[in-house]
């Protein structure tokens, strides 16, 4: 099991959270995803290390971004 925290900029209501959430838990091997509206937090666990540009992507396909390192 392993734990990804990245921060997605953008977010502002549940809609948002509902959003994100569902296009992260699509990911291969994606087995639960936390997502935190006031700071932007996302913690993503997974049976396997999730490729970050396949999570940008999903975070993408949600309307949002990952905030820069």
């Amino acid at each position: 099991m392993t734990t990804k925290t990245v921060t997605v900029v953008g977010m502002t209501c549940q809609h948002c959270v509902a959003a994100v959430t569902e296009e992260v838990s699509a990911l291969q091997g994606v087995t639960s995803v936390r997502v935190d509206l006031e700071s932007g937090r996302v913690d993503v666990e997974s049976d396997t290390p999730v490729d970050d540009s396949a999570l940008a992507a999903a975070v993408d396909e949600a309307g949002y971004e990952l905030a820069q390192p």
